[in-house]
Parts: C-alpha cells; structure tokens; sequence
C-alpha cells in the first residue's frame, strides 16, 4: 500500500524553507515558529454595547453577559407573591360582582404571564433602539392623553382609553415615555445641562404640557409620579441646584393653585385631615376601613385569606387597598418583608444602572426603578393616610392588567442594560 509521503520526504522534494526564512530561523532559534496571525477583533463597541460573542450575549444566565439572576428572581417573587395576595383580597367582590371568585385572579393572572414573557423577551434587545423613539414616543403620549379628554367619563374623569377588548390609561404610557425623553435629551447634552437654557427650559416645556394634559382628566396621583421623576432624572442630570430650587418652587405655587381652585382636591385634603369626623359632603368610607384592616392585623395578622374587612367594607379591595389587606392578612411582619422586597428590587435596580456602559443607561435604568419606588412610597402612603387619597396602584399587587404589562415590559428593559452593565449577576 502507498503511503502518503513524511514531511521529511516533503522537505527532500524541494519544500525546504527559503534561505531568507532559514535566516529569520536562525535570529529566533532553532526550531522557532513563524509569527501567529493576528485574530480579528472578536468584539466591536457601539454605544457602549459589546456586539460579536452573539452566544454569550443570548444566554440567559451569565454572571458576564447574562441577565442579572437576583433582579429577575426578586422581580417573580414580587409578581408571584402579588397575585396571591390579589387573589385573597378579591375573591369576594369577585363572586358578589360577576358570580365567580375567580373573575380577577384569572385575567391578572393571565396578563401577569403574558408580561413576564415581554419582560424576558426584551432583556434581549439592545435598549439603545429606544433612543430613535424618545421624540415620537413623547409627542404620541400627548396625543393619547388629548384623546381621554374628549371621551365619556368613566366616575366623572377621564382617565381610561376602551378598546373593546381591554381599557388603558394614557398616563401610564406617559410616565415611560417621559423617563425615555429625559434619559435621551439628558445624554445627549449632558455637558450642557448646568445651563438654564439647556438643562431647564425644554425640559420645563416636556414636563408643564405632559402634566398638564394629566391634571386635566383630572389624574393627581399621575401628575405626583411625573413630577416626582422629573425631579429625579433632572438632579441625576446635573441641573444646578440654584435653578433646580427655582423650578420647585414654581411646581409648589401651581400645585397650590390647583388644590385651592378645584373642589375635588379640596374635598381629598379634608378628607386626608379628619378621616374619622370628615365635613358634610366628602367621603372618607375608604380611608377608614383601610385603616380598620391595618389596626386588625396586628404584628402577625389574622392569617391568608382571613380578613374581614375585604367582605364589601373596603371598596375595590383589590386596586389601589391592596395593602391595606396584606397588613392585616400578614399583619405587620408580612408587610414589612414585603416592603424589604421591593426595597432590594430597588437598590438591585440602583445598582444596575449606576453600572452601565453609558449614561443613557444609567439614565433610562434610574428612571424606570425610580417609578417603582415612588409608586410603592406613594401607595403606602395613601393607604395609611400618612398622605391624602391620591389613587395611586402598587406595583405587581394592584388589580389592572395593562399597568402590569407595561411595569413589567419597563423591568424587562432594565434587564436588558444588565446584559452590558458590569455588576456581578449571579
């Protein structure tokens, strides 16, 4: 059988290496290898978003390029536990409502699938593509919120958009696109926004024509949320504190004129005042319950599924109460846990951002966890009557399938700028 010819025979053949190359041999030693080639770049940099090594970046779980395990895991705890808690605190206006006890938990449920799906779904998006939408997706929040005030009026406001299929609120798409619109101007013209020309005057334009529309529905609990991110995202942006303080005090002159100049943020405050021995007129049977349910639950509550004050004492138990039958279901040490969970949901989100590759990032990232803190303050607030009757839902608890999907898309973005941040993920 013929065999395939050694390299020693090869070498015999005439393939000897040139006398050029034998001397660059013997300058290196015998026997020493040519120069490797060099390997292209296996990475390239846009945005300060790490492109190439598509595998690593499309696996789930990383502690280099994955998702960030502790924020996701504290994100389903959170929407696991609220559906439970949603559940015990409906099934009886369910059942005296619609027939079945179920009516609420199945479709929450069934959005709180669906928009953990997105969520995860999202965390592989580049959150860079949002940037091209941060003009139209401001200028289009306008025009839903235009829209609610020519439709009917559903408990004399004008707060929801029916589709048929589903209602939504304009003011939740608002309150994103807002974080989108700060995190999007601000980067661009970071250097520039210690100026008043720059740092406050657009901003101050975006902001007086987004609350505005709101406060005309009217929406106040709306109105503090985008104040309050406002305020955030403009601080964090570097405005001067002379020129921040001014414009504070401008959002405190309008918000008095319009507590004073309306009867319906009037009645609120007086209500807030006296909850137990209101005036003549206003109607204060919410805040008094809420507070009977967190007085009955004492330190360890009267257990799961046990309230009392969910059997049509508390209105709509399951909206914006909510926690008023956590606190007396688990009682004190239940809720507190639960507000240690949302906590760390926060700071995880803190963190995240403040790692980012860029400020957009870190912009977009602060805002959006910033939401769900405010949210979750506000809603307590309420609840207790630590601050007048506002309206405010908590976050993964609140009965509305809409705000769910929307809070949960929103988490889903600020996993997907934990792909490319550098904290630990695991």
């Amino acid at each position: 059988m013929q065999q395939r010819p050694s390299s020693s025979r090869q070498a015999s053949a005439g393939l000897r290496p040139s006398s050029g190359a034998q001397r660059r041999s013997s300058h290196t030693g015998q026997g020493a290898r040519a120069p490797k080639r060099k390997e292209p770049a296996r990475a390239l940099q846009a945005g300060g978003v790490v492109l190439g090594k598509q595998s690593k970046r499309f696996r789930l779980f990383s502690s280099r390029s994955g998702l960030d395990l502790p924020f996701l895991l504290l994100l389903l705890t959170l929407v696991v536990i609220g559906l439970i808690m949603l559940f015990s605190a409906s099934y009886a206006n369910a059942y005296y409502n619609t027939g079945s006890s179920f009516t609420y938990i199945l479709r929450q449920g069934i959005f709180a699938v669906v928009g953990v799906g997105i969520a995860i779904l999202l965390s592989y998006m580049d959150y860079h593509i949002l940037r091209k939408f941060a003009l139209v997706g401001i200028i289009a929040s306008w025009g839903l919120l235009a829209v609610t005030l020519v439709l009917p009026a559903t408990n004399n406001v004008h707060r929801w958009i029916n589709l048929g299929i589903f209602t939504f609120q304009p003011s939740e798409i608002a309150k994103f696109a807002l974080i989108l619109w700060f995190a999007h101007y601000i980067s661009l013209n970071f250097k520039k926004m210690n100026t008043f020309r720059t740092g406050i005057i657009p901003n101050l334009i975006v902001v007086a024509i987004t609350v505005g529309l709101v406060v005309l529905e009217p929406h106040f609990s709306a109105s503090i949320i985008l104040l309050s991110i406002s305020g955030i995202m403009l601080f964090i942006g570097g405005v001067k504190k002379r020129w921040f303080a001014i414009v504070l005090a401008v959002v405190a002159v309008g918000a008095l004129v319009v507590l004073l100049s309306g009867n319906y943020a009037t009645d609120r405050i007086m209500g807030w005042l006296n909850p137990f021995d209101p005036p003549t007129g206003v109607d204060t049977w919410q805040t008094r319950n809420s507070l009977y349910a967190i007085g009955s639950g004492g330190w360890m509550g009267v257990g799961l599924g046990q309230s009392r004050q969910k059997y049509l004492w508390l209105p709509e138990p399951q909206n914006d109460f909510i926690f008023a039958i956590v606190c007396e279901e688990l009682g004190f040490v239940g809720a507190l846990l639960i507000v240690l969970l949302f906590a760390l949901l926060v700071w995880r989100g803190i963190v995240i951002s403040l790692r980012a590759k860029d400020k957009f990032g870190m912009l977009l990232g602060v805002g959006l966890i910033a939401q769900v803190g405010i949210q979750v303050v506000l809603n307590i607030g309420v609840v207790t009557n630590t601050i007048p009757n506002t309206g405010i839902s908590l976050p993964f608890f609140s009965y509305g399938g809409t705000a769910l999907i929307i809070m949960l898309a929103q988490m889903g973005i600020l996993l997907s700028i934990s792909r490319s941040s550098t904290i630990e993920k695991t």
